[in-house]
């Protein structure tokens, strides 16, 4: 658990280089904070965090091999004092909803100002919760407490590790790919694909893909 005087400890997560370099050169001014480290993916953020155990993670939504979403997922159901703050270009209400049903404390618009964003880490870092006023709109709180995820969401209708398979394969990776990446077998890929499709109902790869873009598991 943090101290009260130690810096809060940050991990960037955005699959863009000058993304993750301008949020690094400004938090770099703050003297209560310090970012212990940088992914350019979920799944490289999902590997960091359980290695660095940061304070707060700035999650990206869109990033390539894992959604922030799903990232954030894996990140807090083995971390508890974690906090994630979501930051996308979006204030859809379905990310914003799904994020936080995913367990993050905080939302933000990657074109808020840079006061907003120390403010709102500083606000998730004292265990309170952070919305963008641009969607505070979507009263995310209420939604969530008493409206179950969609029936046609990702998240309810997949497994997880069904949810992996689905992004990769709509990222075009070939099946002998994913099974290395996951550690798993390729008879093993195959069978979660064919259980996607069944339960998704969609039989082509290319209406896989448009799916995951649609649900926001992937930007590709």
């Amino acid at each position: 658990m943090r101290k009260d005087t130690a810096p809060i400890r940050i991990l960037i997560a955005d699959d863009h280089k000058i993304m993750r370099e301008g949020l690094l050169s400004l938090l770099e001014k703050q003297q209560n904070m310090e970012v212990v480290a940088e992914a350019e993916n979920g799944r490289k953020a999902v590997q960091l965090a359980l290695d660095k155990k940061p304070d707060i993670v700035i999650m990206d939504i869109s990033m390539p091999e894992l959604n922030g979403i799903e990232a954030t997922r894996q990140i807090l159901a083995e971390l508890s004092e974690t906090r994630v703050i979501a930051l996308s270009m979006h204030s859809d209400k379905r990310f914003v909803v799904e994020m936080f049903q995913a367990g993050a404390s905080g939302f933000l618009l990657k074109d808020c100002a840079y006061q907003e964003l120390a403010l709102a880490i500083n606000t998730v870092a004292a265990h309170q919760t952070y919305l963008s006023p641009e969607v505070a709109g979507v009263m995310i709180e209420d939604y969530v407490n008493r409206f179950p995820a969609p029936t046609s969401s990702p998240s309810s209708i997949l497994t997880g590790r069904e949810r992996e398979v689905l992004q990769l394969v709509a990222e075009g990776w070939p099946t002998k790919k994913i099974a290395d990446h996951l550690y798993v077998s390729v008879k093993t890929v195959e069978t979660h694909r064919r259980q996607i499709m069944k339960k998704l109902d969609i039989y082509s790869i290319a209406d896989l893909t448009k799916y995951a873009i649609r649900e926001g598991l992937t930007s590709i």
